[in-house]
């Protein structure tokens, strides 16, 4: 009797195929495409732009064995499944892979699911669907559209700017955003202002009933103390004044839960709280999503699709982790409703927010079978899900008015009296509350009517502050706000414009290099669309419409093209050639003795010759810190690892092997013996932290406000 051939079903992923591989079992032959297997070629345009854009896609280089094991395991198949991801990319690979293996895309050969769970891919085994063009074509018109765009603007930067640079529909309009940032930020002209506050008390003076009250009125209008002299002159006024209480006024105020994470918020968070880069959370949420070796379990897929905009999450999830709120927490952190959020405009709904796939799957119960970053990042996942379903926080408020006929002042102060979602989870608006001192945890008891003394009155110069030079986090919120890219580009995007030294980070920063502003110069001037961020938002709008079945995708190329030509046109006959400068070092050759130069490359900047190509020496920049190496007492240099992540090493490799991700400084622990490294926190403290992970004493240092005020005094 002849053995029934089994179903093909094919995934994207390895990581994934071995994860669905344990839930299905010998019933299914599951593999993986590694991503796409066809594309536009890269020696050349690869779209027929005389022949109405109709793109030209070949065999991916590198890719001919994995799909000719493909075409061999869909020869003996009973039935083929594609199970590429859930967005246009992953629709897009399908539409492929069908008409590679000659699979009519009309036919019930797609399957999809959102999470990497035993339910969720046998309910998508019995609910297939054919191949969703529209998100097809929306994935063509896109692709077209950048193609057209990099290899008709990167030649002309080639020819007249430095060979290896690149342009790009959404990675120019990036870029500018950060020049313009910076400029800003150097043009921004700083005002001084001043402010005023008051410790004062009523009664009898005691230390612990002072309480502190701010200016807001003199002679009825809002108070604006533009200097030193009438900042001094408010003071004189309000230690004069006959204070007395003029009203009070109590409330209570809820502040509600976070939404569950979407692509974008993730980064914003992994990055201010985990200090990972927009590269490194995807990275790291992919391994969660596709699946983790859990202990006892095997390969398990640990949070649902991670490229999303929703913040929607299923019913029946909504229903478990309300289930299981009310367990651990009690049922007063259960709302009575269920917390249903608003999406941002243009946000696609089709998946889930990005939660856990098993809400009773705690971050502390896998922690063994997780890597660290694995675990930092469920966690934070793991916090921000069970937050969004969880009661609001609320708070107890007091407002007072206090003032005579020319002089007004107001108290404020909160306490908390319930911490609802708090109970797991703080973001953003909450730490900077809780950091900010302006917020009183226990309030003084007035009535209107009752006289306030004046202990002491503080004025304090400020000046306005230019914007913040973006952060990855910062970018990234940026993007979204102006609808440029999706959550599938932003990570790739930021990752791009540094990678190709138009940009540069240090401290988390992100400003513009002499290349960067010297393209966007050149980009404004005469491709204006494509670094206008109106423009490029637009262009997302056109391929949602092609995604939601209202155009035709060719239209996007036909009405962006003949107006793209025209400027091409004038820029190639226009723009002159531009000899970049490099920026000198004082690291002489030691091979021809020319002064060496810093150059940029894929992995950040080197030193090389000026002669070259007739010397080729090229060197990288060592940069040594304080600290001396803990194993050999040499000096420790600051290094950078291939995934661009900075790390502390020994001069004497591979004679000493000392490696720390961790700058190590001067100090030993006073506990162990131990060398201790230097943490730095958002707010400016500064911790050093034994090294020992049997210790791990901490100890602060002056935040770096203190430093500078010592310094000062």
């Amino acid at each position: 009797m002849a053995t029934a051939k089994p179903p093909l079903i094919i995934v994207e992923s390895p990581a994934k195929a071995r994860t669905i591989t344990k839930f299905l079992g010998k019933r299914y032959r599951i593999l993986a495409s590694q991503g796409h297997i066809r594309d536009l070629p890269k020696s050349q345009m690869g779209v027929d732009i005389a022949n109405d854009f109709e793109p030209k896609y070949i065999t991916i280089r590198g890719r001919g064995d994995i799909l000719a094991s493909i075409r061999k395991e869909a020869q003996n198949a009973s039935r083929i499944y594609l199970a590429t991801d859930p967005d246009r990319e992953g629709e897009a690979i399908s539409w492929h892979l069908a008409t590679i293996l000659k699979i009519d895309p009309a036919s019930n050969c797609r399957i999809e699911f959102h999470e990497v769970t035993k339910a969720a891919v046998e309910n998508a085994i019995h609910n297939p669907r054919p191949i969703n063009m529209k998100l097809v074509d929306a994935q063509q018109a896109r692709r077209v559209l950048d193609r057209l765009v990099g290899y008709e603007i990167s030649p002309l930067l080639w020819a007249k700017i430095k060979k290896g640079l690149s342009a790009g529909r959404v990675q120019s309009a990036v870029t500018g955003m950060v020049v313009r940032r910076a400029e800003e930020i150097d043009s921004f002209i700083p005002e001084e202002f001043w402010d005023l506050t008051a410790q004062v008390f009523t009664g009898d003076k005691k230390a612990d009933k002072l309480f502190q009250i701010s200016l807001q009125t003199l002679d009825g209008q809002k108070a604006s103390l533009k200097n030193a002299q009438e900042a001094d002159a408010a003071r004189d006024r309000v230690e004069k004044a006959q204070l007395k209480v003029l009203s009070v006024r109590t409330s209570e105020k809820k502040r509600n839960p976070p939404a569950p994470f979407t692509t974008s918020t993730l980064q914003q968070d992994a990055s201010r709280k985990l200090i990972f880069s927009t590269q490194k959370t995807m990275q790291v949420v992919q391994q969660l999503y596709e699946g983790v070796e859990i202990k006892g379990s095997g390969s398990t897929g640990l949070v649902t699709y991670i490229r999303t905009d929703s913040v929607r999450i299923s019913e029946e999830a909504q229903g478990q982790i309300r289930e299981y709120i009310g367990q651990v927490y009690s049922n007063k952190y259960v709302p009575d409703v269920p917390n249903v959020f608003k999406g941002r405009k243009n946000a696609q709904d089709a998946h889930e927010a990005i939660r856990p796939t098993d809400i009773s799957r705690t971050p502390e119960s896998i922690k063994d079978s997780l890597s660290r970053d694995q675990f930092k990042l469920y966690q934070l996942i793991y916090n921000r899900t069970m937050a969004s379903q969880m009661s609001p926080a609320v708070y107890s408020t007091q407002t007072a008015e206090i003032g005579d006929e020319t002089v007004g002042l107001r108290f404020y102060g909160e306490a908390q009296t319930f911490d609802g979602y708090m109970a797991v989870y703080k973001d953003s608006s909450d730490e900077e509350d809780a950091s900010s001192g302006q917020k009183s945890k226990s309030m003084p008891k007035l009535q209107k009517g009752w006289k306030v003394q004046v202990d002491h009155v503080d004025v304090k110069q400020h000046f306005t502050q230019p914007p913040d030079s973006y952060t990855e986090a910062t970018l990234v919120k940026a993007m979204e706000e102006n609808g440029i890219g999706r959550p599938s580009t932003y990570a790739p995007t930021i990752t791009t414009i540094i990678s190709r030294g138009y940009i540069t980070r240090d401290n988390k920063k992100l400003y513009p290099t002499e290349l960067g502003k010297m393209i966007t110069g050149m980009m404004e001037q005469y491709f204006p669309e494509i670094v206008d961020v109106d423009f490029t938002a637009s262009m997302e709008d056109q391929l949602d419409r092609v995604e939601e079945g209202q155009e035709e995708w060719k239209t996007v190329p036909r009405t962006f093209y003949p107006h793209f030509r025209e400027l091409l046109d004038v820029a190639e006959n226009q723009v002159e050639k531009v000899k970049i400068q490099d920026e000198v070092s004082d690291v002489v050759c030691d091979k021809c003795g020319a002064q060496m130069v810093y150059k940029m490359g894929r992995f950040g900047r080197f030193l090389a010759c000026p002669n070259f190509p007739d010397c080729r020496n090229a060197k990288p920049i060592v940069t040594y810190i304080e600290a001396p190496c803990p194993k050999c007492g040499a000096r420790l240099m600051e290094k950078t690892s291939k995934k661009n992540r900075k790390f502390y090493g020994c001069e004497r490799y591979p004679e000493c092997d000392f490696t720390a991700w961790e700058k190590p400084v001067t100090e030993k622990c006073e506990k162990c013996g131990s060398y201790m490294t230097e943490k730095r926190t958002r707010r400016g403290e500064v911790f050093h932290i034994c090294s020992n992970p049997d210790c791990r004493n901490r100890v602060k240092v002056e935040s770096t406000e203190e430093a500078e005020e010592a310094v000062e005094s």
